[in-house]
């Protein structure tokens, strides 16, 4: 089985209506399409709590929060890229003022 797969909403609704309507097996439907029961189980719980809503708006939230990090994590490479080319030439001042004692 693959591990890492990103599924789409419109797969994880797929499956989980098909045995929620007794259409398939769990069985089934993790042998066709290759995926480990305890993650049906976890689409299944999540279709049972929200219904057609499942597999959205969590989602949404956690690839916002991830863009938020990514920005972040971009602004704070920059701050340090403009440190380091500061330290750089202070380093480079210091050793030219040093040369001409």
């Amino acid at each position: 089985m693959a591990h890492g797969r990103i599924h789409s909403r419109e797969f994880k609704l797929d499956v989980v209506r098909q045995v929620a309507s007794g259409e398939k097996r769990p069985a089934q439907i993790c042998r066709e399409h290759g995926i480990a029961e305890s993650l049906l189980l976890r689409w299944r719980k999540e279709y049972d709590a929200r219904g057609e809503a499942a597999f959205g708006a969590g989602e949404d939230s956690g690839s916002r929060s991830q863009e938020r990090r990514v920005a972040e994590l971009e602004r704070l490479c920059g701050q340090l890229a403009l440190e380091n080319a500061a330290l750089k030439r202070g380093v480079r001042l210091s050793r030219s003022r040093s040369n001409t004692r």
